[in-house]
């Protein structure tokens, strides 16, 4: 019976090969745990030249030739082993992973599949971008390395779904799918901005590679592709075919587009309630939800339109209200931004924009927004039913409210705790908070045509509100996006209600960037009340860390000390701004 209080370990849990005496797992003796801690110290430290660092890793890799296996596997030499492969040649890192791979690429699924082990074959497969093409006559490098992954490959075609299934072989999966297609993102050990929640693909690099990836990522493809049921249902599953379906839009389109329409033709034959479309119940469902997602976000437009016409036509609102479907909603507002289906979508959506703020689903009301500023289309008509929205359409007079309501996510009555039925200007109540959603929001309508709500609304802010606008972290883009895009005309009048504040500003973190902003898209005269006002607190700017760089980057020395040369490069800054605005346009 295990002590009380520990874990209960399953066979094999603990990384390593099992013993076949029955005696656990085999790891590491204590001796080699200690050189492997060592090594890495070592190369912590780094190399004079290359000769030394070579000699080096030749070294290491000769004590790992013979138990690869057992190194991989254990905590310390697999952190290890993970550091040294970049470092050794293609060819090199070929041969440790063909000793991992064992005969035939027996024992790939087996390391894949282990906690340790799979980080250092995706660390092996990685290095396929590292090799390049030699001087014609010469033969390529990484061929042995090329071979070991188009092994590892047909281990994973054999074994798929244990691959896919299993939290760590997965990894491996998606590993070999970009390496396959020519294009990685940073390793999986490296932090990656954004934290939790439904981030941003990062960021991938293309490499070229051999003819044989072609045809084995279109076999592997046809591989998943058959086991797509399995890829609905299970999160680390669904991982990886969403993978493969990224990477193939990215380089192999046409095999991306078949992919496409047949996953959306395998999740219209499931079985559902009469009269329900099965399509409805996958984007309600926690694991296949974001398959679908990923799926919208590819599609061509064609198949966007059948989505639609077929399977969510008259759903949307309810969707959006749903606390999973309401995601899928945001990526196909997006996908269909600069396309004939948006008016259709936004027609829909638009009918339930109270209900979806009241259920707190503002990312689909954000989306919508964003998708009206990118295909400049119903901006109009989501500005009013916003107004309705809020309760702030009727009378005219509360129109010049509508920012400080939208920023803070609060109709009317609840920001001025007033009734409804209640006449009369209402009392001002100080700008307080400002919401993550309500600033992207604000973000997205300052990019429409027509701002003058906005920008009225921003007006009637006191000085003390704008300061606080400006030091928040959501506000401050708010400002900045509100005041750069307006016209020299908007720009002075909003600028005159900041007078008095631009030394506090200065010495914010977040609103001395604001400043610097607004100083970029000034005009000369306006950049002059600036520095006329900053000037007057020279000791108090230089003294600050803020500040400081606003001095410097305002060049107020030269204000103070040769107006008269400030003034001329002024003027030539800004007549090269209005010539690079031109050619843009």
């Amino acid at each position: 019976m295990p002590e009380r209080g520990k874990k209960r370990r399953r066979p094999g849990e603990d990384g390593g090969a099992e013993n076949p005496g029955g005696a656990g797992p085999k790891r590491l003796d204590a001796p080699s745990v200690g050189y492997f801690r060592r090594v890495g110290e070592r190369l912590g430290e780094g190399f004079e030249d290359e000769e030394e660092r070579a000699m080096f890793v030749e070294n290491v890799l000769a004590e790992v030739t013979g138990k690869a296996a057992l190194v991989a596997t254990d905590p310390t030499g697999s952190v290890t082993l993970q550091r040294l492969l970049p470092l050794c040649a293609p060819d090199r890192v070929g041969e440790v992973l063909a000793e991992l791979g064992g005969e035939a690429g027996a024992e790939f699924q087996t390391l894949s599949c282990d906690r340790c082990g799979g980080h250092v074959v995706e660390s092996a497969v990685r290095q396929m971008s590292r090799t390049e093409e030699e001087e014609e006559g010469e033969e390529q490098a990484g061929g042995v390395l090329e071979a070991q992954v188009l092994s590892l490959s047909r281990v994973v075609r054999d074994n798929g779904e244990e691959f896919c299934r299993n939290v760590h072989g997965s990894h491996v999966v998606r590993t070999l799918l970009h390496v396959l297609a020519g294009c990685l993102g940073p390793p999986r050990s490296e932090p990656r901005p954004g934290g939790r929640g439904r981030t941003a693909d990062p960021p991938l690099t293309d490499f070229d590679i051999p003819t044989s990836f072609w045809y084995e990522l279109r076999s592997l493809a046809e591989t998943l592709m058959d086991n797509v049921s399995v890829s609905v249902t299970d999160a680390a599953a669904s991982a990886v075919f969403q993978t493969l379906l990224a990477v193939c839009h990215r380089k192999r389109p046409k095999l991306c587009r078949r992919l496409l329409e047949r996953t959306v033709e395998y999740l219209a034959s499931r079985n559902a309630a009469p009269g329900t479309s099965p399509v409805l119940v996958f984007l309600k469902d926690q694991a296949s939800s974001r398959l679908v997602e990923t799926v919208i976000r590819l599609s061509h437009a064609s198949l966007l339109r059948d989505l639609y016409r077929d399977h969510l036509q008259g759903q949307l609102v309810d969707l959006a209200l749903h606390p999973i479907a309401n995601f899928p909603i945001q990526r196909l507002t997006a996908a269909a931004a600069n396309r004939k289906l948006f008016p259709r979508l936004f027609e829909e959506l638009v009918q339930g924009v109270e209900a979806i703020l009241a259920a707190g689903h503002m990312g689909v009301i954000v989306q919508l927004a964003e998708s009206c500023a990118e295909s400049e289309e119903k901006q109009e008509e989501l500005m009013q039913s916003l107004l309705q929205a809020f309760h702030c359409a009727e009378p005219g007079s509360r129109h010049v409210r509508c920012l400080p309501l939208f920023l803070s996510l609060l109709a009317y009555e609840a920001y001025f705790h007033s009734e409804p039925a209640e006449g009369g200007a209402a009392a001002e109540v100080p700008l307080s908070s400002v919401c993550y959603h309500g600033s992207r929001l604000v973000q997205a309508l300052a990019r429409f045509k027509e701002r003058s709500h906005l920008l009225s609304s921003l007006r009637t802010l006191t000085p003390a509100d704008l300061l606080t606008l400006a030091a928040d972290p959501a506000g401050s883009h708010v400002l900045q996006a509100l005041v750069t895009t307006s016209s020299d005309k908007g720009r002075g009048k909003i600028l005159r209600r900041l007078e008095g504040q631009f030394v506090p500003l200065a010495c914010s973190r977040l609103g001395s960037r604001v400043l610097e902003a607004i100083w970029t898209s000034a005009s000369v005269s306006h950049r002059r009340t600036i520095a006329q006002e900053l000037a007057g607190s020279e000791t108090r700017l230089r003294s600050d860390q803020y500040a400081r760089h606003v001095w410097a980057k305002f060049a107020l020395s030269h204000f103070l000390h040769r107006k008269s040369h400030w003034q001329e490069v002024q003027s030539g800054e800004s007549k090269k701004r209005k010539l690079f605005s031109a050619l843009l346009e």
